[in-house]
């Protein structure tokens, strides 16, 4: 009787300490998310855009950072989540799902942060309206919605068979499934077979869309900037898309781990080794196009551009530079990543994914800020941008709204295989 009391006491203890985590976690992430809709409530609403550090001459502040920076880990996740169901790769199936959901959480956040920094979020159907087929903005917008359809779609068909599962259930979730699979009562071998092409066909249309239309065409819209010498690079969308797949490749390895360890799974070392890999390779590929990027900048010898790159690397603005951009985004986690034992660890890949996600704040910062702080004439004054409280409580607050939304998710949908949660490893394990 006690040993079995004992045995039974073993077994509450993990669910009842995961249930306290998971308190805190909602308690934590509501309460920043209840600030940040204050701040927007008090500050953006009732004072508009004087509610921030913005000017006429730093019109790009840290909105705009935070947009390209959730763009880019949605494309990053979404071009990982291909591996799976764009080339068969089943070794990486356990991600495949999470990383299309992510993916679709990411793009939904970066469009709210760019929807608060156009001061009218009302007027933006205006771009869908009134398509301007001269403009990259308005083609941006048009590529957004095609492809946040496509990651809704393409996350539908890929768990279609758990759904169908699920629906058996008479609980809210099962309720839910049964909608969405139209009261489907079989998975047959024909429909899997459709989905699996229908999944292909979705992955492969979707790549050329993530990294021409999405973050390609995000790192577009500077590129063509004119009178930015430093942004005017063909460079430029280049290094967006590589930046995509180190952040994307860094949150899907984040996110699968961090998820193992808190439901107490085991974690399938293969495949995040394997990731670890291939966010290293990232790594190095960013550094050659940043490298790169510095040495045409240098020997352009163009005031302008002398001068914004003085402020990334020599200014009280270098801090964001030397430790976030070339230390938490690049060398740390490069170096993590190559040694033989923290490249074997769980532990040390998922610290360095981490610092890579830190990092990529501080590298996309870099790319707005210093180009407009930098003044186009010489002798002209130069700007001042730092986020106030304002900006970055409601920041902070919509960063928790997309915490949020992913946690949902993983609750209403089975994000996970169905033999994940009953057996603690997958069934392709």
């Amino acid at each position: 009787m006690i040993l079995k009391e004992n045995i039974d006491n073993k077994m509450h203890a993990p669910k009842q300490k995961n249930g306290k985590l998971e308190k805190i976690y909602w308690i934590s992430i509501l309460i920043v998310f209840g600030i940040g809709i204050y701040s927007i409530i008090t500050g953006y609403f009732m004072e508009g855009m004087e509610s921030t550090n913005l000017s006429n001459i730093v019109p790009w502040g840290g909105w705009i950072a935070f947009y390209i920076y959730f763009i880019g880990l949605s494309a990053g996740s979404f071009l990982l989540s291909t591996l799976v169901y764009g080339f068969g790769m089943e070794k990486f199936e356990k991600i495949g799902r999470s990383a299309l959901l992510s993916a679709i959480v990411c793009m939904i956040t970066g469009i709210l942060f760019v929807f608060l920094d156009i001061g009218r979020p009302d007027h933006v159907m205006n771009s869908v309206i009134y398509w301007n087929v001269t403009s990259t903005m308005s083609w941006e917008i048009h590529f957004y919605i095609v492809y946040l359809v496509l990651l809704i779609v393409e996350l539908y068909f890929s768990m279609r068979n758990d759904l169908i599962v699920v629906a058996k259930n008479d609980n809210f979730k099962g309720k839910l499934s049964r909608f969405l699979t139209f009261n489907k009562k079989e998975y047959t071998d024909i429909d899997k077979v459709k989905d699996k092409k229908r999944l292909k066909i979705m992955g492969i249309i979707g790549i050329p869309l993530a990294i021409l239309g999405v973050h390609g065409g995000t790192g577009s819209i500077f590129a063509v900037l004119k009178a930015q010498p430093y942004l005017n690079s063909a460079l430029f969308p280049l290094i967006f898309i590589i930046s995509a797949l180190v952040s994307g490749t860094a949150l899907s390895i984040a996110i699968y781990v961090i998820k193992c360890k808190v439901k107490k799974q085991q974690v399938d070392t293969s495949m995040i080794r394997s990731l670890g890999s291939m966010l290293s390779l990232f790594i190095v590929i960013e550094i050659i196009m940043v490298w790169y990027e510095f040495l045409v900048g240098f020997y352009g010898l163009e005031h302008e551009e002398l001068g914004t790159l003085q402020l990334i690397m020599g200014s009280p603005y270098s801090w964001s530079f030397w430790i976030f951009q070339m230390g938490f985004a690049l060398f740390f986690p490069l170096v993590i990543l190559i040694i033989k034992k923290t490249r074997e660890s769980i532990n040390w890949i998922l610290g360095a994914s981490v610092m890579v996600l830190i990092g990529v704040v501080g590298v996309r910062f870099n790319m707005v800020i210093p180009t407009l702080i930098m003044p186009k004439i010489d002798g002209m004054p130069y700007g001042n941008y730092y986020m106030n409280l304002s900006e970055w409580l409601t920041s902070f607050g919509i960063i928790a709204m997309c915490l949020i939304l992913y946690t949902i998710g993983e609750k209403l949908f089975p994000i996970d295989e169905i033999d994940s949660h009953e057996n603690g490893v997958s069934k392709h394990e």
